[in-house]
């Protein structure tokens, strides 16, 4: 693994744990040439998911950009980071089984808000506020209207 820090090849396991949510391998690594040390999480993918966005473009599923996006819709609300590592797990597993390599970005948006539904109905308009694109004050009122009346 290469350091973060100085581009060394060469680094050390120091400790190898399992994460907090049981999906992945937490491992502390050292770097002698900078004397540093930085953490690696590792995790079983089962296949390489492409995302087609509305555009029409395929990428690559990077989870890591899954979890930001989510933590921004989580931040300052009551809700701990271990479960944000469970929403993300669960949500690439779910996509992992589909049947398709290539699933739109629509699907994986609307995967985020059940989720986020379930966990707290703030980081749910937050997300929907994005995802949806809301311009006006009006499109948050009509959007809450519609999850109070559920």
């Amino acid at each position: 693994m290469r350091c973060p820090f100085c581009g060394n090849i060469e680094t050390q396991v120091k400790d190898s744990r399992i994460s907090d949510d049981g999906e992945s391998i937490k491992r502390r690594r050292y770097c002698a040439a900078c004397d540093s040390r930085f953490t690696t999480y590792e995790r079983v993918q089962l296949r390489e998911i492409l995302v087609i966005k509305k555009n029409g473009e395929k990428k690559i599923f990077d989870p890591e950009k899954l979890k930001k996006s989510i933590e921004m819709a989580v931040r300052k609300r009551p809700v701990s980071e271990l479960q944000v590592e469970k929403l993300v797990n669960n949500i690439v597993r779910q996509l992992e089984m589909e049947s398709e390599t290539e699933i739109a970005s629509s699907k994986i948006g609307e995967m985020v808000m059940m989720a986020l539904e379930k966990l707290d109905k703030v980081a749910f308009v937050r997300f929907a506020s994005v995802y949806k694109n809301f311009e006006k004050a009006d499109d948050f009122q009509k959007f809450i209207k519609q999850v109070v009346k559920q």
